[in-house]
Formats: C-alpha cells, structure tokens, sequence
C-alpha cells in the first residue's frame, strides 16, 4: 500500500463509534483527505448508490466502519444485519474492484466460538456461535473472495468516549447503583477504538502491501467483570459487585467464552508496540 499526498480515504460508518475515532485522529494523517460518509450520505446496502458514489469521487481507500453491532438484536433482526454486514460488504467489494481500491474493514472475536484455550491466530477455524458473528464471517469470506487488495481487522470489546459500550454504561450504572452483577466467565481483550483507528491508518499510511486478515486488540485478557471492576477503580466509584455466568445472565445470543485475540502478526507488519488495555482504558477515562 503505498502512501502518496494525493490520496483520499472514505470512512463509511463515520458516525459509529470507530469512525468518530478515525475523525478524532484524522490531523495526525495530514498527507491523506478524509471523506466522512454515514448511512444518510452513503446507504452501503445500495448497490447502485455505492458505484454511482465511486465513480463520482476518487477514492482510493475504504475503511469499512459500517456494521449492525447490535449483538443480542441480530437474533430477532437477521435480514437487517444480513443487509450492512454482509449486502453492504459485498457492495463495497465489488466498487473497490471496479474503481481499483484498497478496502480495510473490521471484523470481530465473534466468528470463533470460544473453545481454544489460547489467543486465537488469524488462520485458526472460524465457528460463529451467533448471527452477528456469522454475519460478520459471511462479510470477511465475500472481501477475500471477491479482492486481492484487502485487510481485514478482527476486533474485540471496543470502547471509546463516543458511542454507546461497556466502559460508557458501566459509569452511568455506577453513578446510578450501588451494586451490579457482571459475567464473569467470559474471557476477551478491551480495545481502545482510537488504537484500532490508528492500527488502520498505519497499514495505509506503511508502504506495506502485506494484504490479508489480521487480529488487533490491546494487550491482556479480562473478564467483563474484572473489566468493570477496573472501570469503578479508575473512577473512584463504591460499588459492590457480583459475579454473574452466562448462564445466569442469559442474554439473546449466545457468546464465546474465550475470544483473546493474538496480535502478532498486526505487530511484526507494521512494527507497533500495542499497549494493555488498563493503560488504554486509563488514557480513555481520562478523557470522559
């Protein structure tokens, strides 16, 4: 991928979480433009509104932060998330061919199901144990059958200041109660979403054309409950709280028990350091 003054990044989704996050640290990439799109300006599940956006604008990039995240409601609402991860993502494929653009798009933990009992490598199985997942696999086999200049990025448990996430709703329920039970057999790494934005930008802004599927998440594996207690410890926030199972907590979907990430290779390609998400979710604090 190589780095030149006239190129143009389009960030779809660019209201989401992630995209707020490629919009935050944009100026750190002066010698890129950005064009911004959310669902208002850019439907990616039109097809016909996708080629016709391309060819009127000269882009040479695509970072896919459009996504249905909704977990539990891809259950009860599949042809919804069926349309933006996997329609939207075959649309975008296809314009980045036709117009000879690179596309960047972000996958999840959630295509594995869990039973490793160490951090996931980018060539192990893939068994998604609910529809988001399987829709978010279906998403990343239409990428690499369909393109040649690709990555995709496998996330997990991101968070930020903007949008809605754990960190945000764990410091409204802390001003709010005085205890809370949180799932605490469910193992994964948080992720800072303005690392992922930066992890993004840099395989663009690498002269690097090492195409393919990677994993990023920031270091350290956690339970949502030790994630939360790590939360109200940052904030000085008195609350009891309770370990609960997935079992007991018995929400739509069903989730991995283990989703650690190993983010080897994302670090040897584009030679970063990634640091642990308690220094990570530090710095975001701070900033709330």
């Amino acid at each position: 991928m190589k780095s030149s003054k006239a190129n143009t990044i389009l960030v779809t989704g660019a209201n989401g979480q992630l995209g707020t996050c490629i919009k935050a640290i944009a100026n750190n990439y002066p010698l890129y433009s950005f064009v911004f799109a959310d669902s208002s300006s850019l439907d990616i599940t039109d097809r016909n509104q996708v080629l016709q956006y391309m060819s009127n604008s000269q882009i040479d990039y695509i970072i896919n932060c459009a996504a249905y995240t909704a977990v539990d409601l891809a259950e009860d609402h599949k042809e919804k998330a069926f349309e933006i991860n996997v329609k939207g993502v075959e649309n975008l494929a296809i314009a980045c061919k036709r117009f000879s653009c690179t596309l960047i798009h972000v996958s999840t933990d959630f295509v594995f199901n869990g039973n490793k009992n160490a951090p996931y490598l980018e060539g192990d199985n893939t068994h998604p144990l609910n529809y988001y997942g399987a829709s978010k696999l279906n998403g990343e086999q239409i990428i690499q059958q369909a393109l040649s200049k690709y990555v995709i990025i496998r996330t997990s448990w991101l968070f930020s200041e903007f949008g809605n996430n754990f960190v945000k709703t764990m410091v409204r329920l802390g001003q709010e109660k005085k205890e809370l039970s949180i799932v605490a057999d469910q193992y994964g790494s948080p992720t800072y979403a303005i690392d992922l934005a930066h992890i993004l930008l840099k395989f663009i802004a690498s002269s690097s054309t090492s195409y393919g599927l990677y994993h990023f998440s920031n270091h350290g594996a956690t339970t949502w409950y030790n994630f939360a207690a790590e939360i109200f410890k940052l904030q000085n926030q008195e609350i009891r709280l309770h370990k609960t199972t997935s079992k007991q907590f018995a929400s739509r979907a069903i989730r991995p028990k283990y989703s650690v990430l190993e983010t080897k290779k994302v670090k040897e390609t584009l030679n970063v350091e990634i640091r642990n998400w308690q220094s990570a979710l530090k710095e975001m604090i701070s900033k709330l």
